[in-house]
């Protein structure tokens, strides 16, 4: 079996991926899923480590498929057509050991609908072959997010949809962020400066995050610094799955807002009004008051303001908030 190590690179973001999403001919036809947007835009800015748990265990390229079918209340992963194939404990042997091994990844993009990769929906079958349900995991996606709970995991079918590719990037950048922070030596100064940076974003996805984190923050005195920090990211990456609709975003926008309400002049701060409103109609896209914000900025610098996530989560050059 091939077991792929990662240790974590404090100036480097590792995504863990599919090989067949990354264009690698691993299916069982011998071609692949080649994501786009992952194998083009994403990657000047990742560095990706391909995995295939099928090849891995020793399957042939090409091969015959395989299906998860539940029996005795057991799921199994066996051939579609050659019931003599029977991966089931090849594969859970792998997806144990390969997921204690990739602590150093900042995401990871899966396959779907694959029986070992799939991460919702997977088909479950009978062993007369008629589909029971859809709603299992791939084995391997499954082990890695038990194994890894707060680590961003997506489908390449999903990222074809902006919000949840603009939702899955963001994840990804931040928790490479609080990574790198863990790796520099965690302080309680070094805690509230980051939280500090991500108020904001907080905001726009989840307000009873934003109000819970703050409280957290509030208190270091109570209890370890190791206990705060755990619930801390627990607590954020929970927040920033949840995605940011246009009412989050347009309250996030007003307090934005209101910093500049000493330094712009009324024409400057009405034009900005009236971008949020606009925004918040769906009359124009995120990326108009964000831009908007960017430049008012520049003519008058704001220190808190200029360090905070919310305004760019990801490289501008991936052009996520277009669409949004």
């Amino acid at each position: 079996m091939k077991i792929v190590q990662t240790q974590f690179k404090p100036n480097t973001i590792q995504l863990g991926i599919s090989a067949c999403v990354v264009g690698q001919g691993v299916r069982f036809d011998g071609g692949h899923k080649r994501l786009g947007f992952a194998d083009r835009e994403l990657r000047e800015y990742v560095s990706y480590v391909p995995v295939c748990p099928e090849v891995a265990i020793g399957l042939s390229v090409p091969r015959p498929t395989i299906r998860q079918v539940e029996a005795d209340n057991q799921i199994r992963v066996v051939g579609s057509t050659d019931k003599s194939i029977d991966v089931t404990d090849d594969l859970h042997q792998y997806s144990e050991q390969q997921a204690k091994q990739l602590s150093g990844l900042s995401g990871f993009i899966v396959c779907a609908k694959s029986p070992s990769c799939g991460m919702e929906r997977i088909k479950v079958y009978h062993p007369e072959g008629h589909t029971l349900r859809h709603d299992s995991v791939g084995v391997f996606t499954k082990a890695l997010m038990e194994k890894h709970p707060l680590l961003p995991v997506e489908e390449n079918g999903r990222l074809c949809d902006p919000v949840l590719r603009e939702n899955f990037v963001t994840r990804v950048f931040a928790y490479h962020a609080w990574q790198q922070l863990v790796a520099s030596g965690l302080t309680s100064d070094k805690l509230i400066k980051f939280h500090s940076r991500y108020k904001f974003l907080v905001m726009a996805n989840h307000q009873t995050s934003y109000r819970t984190l703050g409280q957290l923050i509030s208190d270091l005195s109570s209890n370890s610094l190791d206990d705060v920090a755990d619930e801390y990211i627990t607590g954020l990456m929970y927040a920033l799955k949840q995605r940011a609709g246009r009412k989050g975003h347009t309250n996030a926008l007003m307090h934005l807002q209101g910093y500049f309400k000493r330094s712009i002049g009324t024409n400057e701060r009405q034009a900005l009004a009236d971008v949020i409103d606009k925004y918040r109609q769906g009359i124009l896209p995120l990326m108009a008051p964000m831009t908007l914000i960017q430049h008012l900025l520049v003519k008058f610098p704001n220190e808190y303001l200029s360090q905070q996530v919310y305004i760019k989560p990801h490289p501008e050059k991936l052009a996520l908030r277009q669409q949004l």
